[in-house]
């Protein structure tokens, strides 16, 4: 007997679901969670990954609950009647993120440091000024008045420049390094608190630069979460790349076919 599942008034059969999956661009979600099932099993049996007490799964389920916002058991009733999961199978979804977090401290955890110590410079904040205009004149001229002290950047900021920034007086972060245009990365990591830049063209526009505040980078609890959760998210997207490039079979035939910055 074929397998189906019913949704309001469709019945789906297996072969229609893997077609509607891969038309909806699900596939890679789905293949996603299978390499992570792999992976689990893999590490549970070499790396004591496996949940080993009854209250890492009770911290867990309340994370879990806070994470959906489900404040009682009428709440956790309708979501999991909205999923269309039971109670068991929500114990397994709890406990299956148990398990990547799990696998994500055996597998990455002692490697946050030296990653944080590469990934440094760009994790480092700065508060600057900017200015910027699409005429180097301007530019020049308004360099040069700041210079003189004859107008406050702030108040040049909100009459010329020509960016968001105009509303702050162009007062722009804090904002890591690495969302900036490397020009600027240049300019500011060079300079000392205070200092003006002159007109320096960026793309289409010339902008004249103050660095506020440098803000570096520390290694707490927050910064490793997301350290840990980037290291984990790589390694996935190498995984997929890896199975996408691999050859496949050729049909019919059990042989392997050919391969086929922004200013602010």
């Amino acid at each position: 007997m074929t397998e189906a599942i019913q949704i309001g008034n469709r019945t789906i059969t297996a072969s229609e679901l893997i077609s509607l999956l891969a038309s909806y661009q699900m596939l890679p979600q789905l293949q996603r969670e299978l390499i992570l099932d792999e992976a689990i099993d893999q590490s549970s049996r070499s790396a004591n990954v496996a949940i080993s007490t009854l209250e890492e799964v009770s911290q867990a389920k309340q994370q879990f609950y806070a994470e959906k916002q489900l404040k009682n058991e009428e709440d956790i009733q309708a979501w999991m009647a909205h999923q269309g999961v039971t109670p068991e199978q929500l114990e397994v979804i709890i406990t299956r993120k148990l398990k990547i977090e799990k696998f994500k401290q055996t597998t990455w955890g002692n490697k946050l440091e030296s990653y944080f110590f590469q990934s440094k410079a760009k994790l480092d904040k700065v508060i600057y000024s900017l200015l910027r205009t699409q005429d180097v004149g301007i530019a020049q001229e308004l360099y040069f008045r700041i210079q003189a002290k004859e107008n406050s950047f702030a108040d040049l900021a909100r009459e010329y420049s020509l960016g968001p920034e105009a509303q702050t007086g162009g007062l722009v972060g804090p904002i890591e390094l690495n969302a900036l245009h490397p020009i600027m990365v240049q300019m500011l990591s060079s300079s000392q608190p205070g200092q003006i830049l002159p007109p320096t063209r960026i793309a289409d526009w010339f902008v004249i630069l103050r660095l506020e505040k440098f803000i570096p980078a520390q290694l707490d609890e927050f910064m490793k979460v997301r350290l840990l959760n980037e290291l984990f998210e790589i390694w996935l997207q190498e995984q997929q790349k890896q199975i996408m490039s691999a050859p496949r079979p050729e049909a019919g035939t059990g042989r392997q076919g050919e391969g086929d910055q922004p200013l602010t």
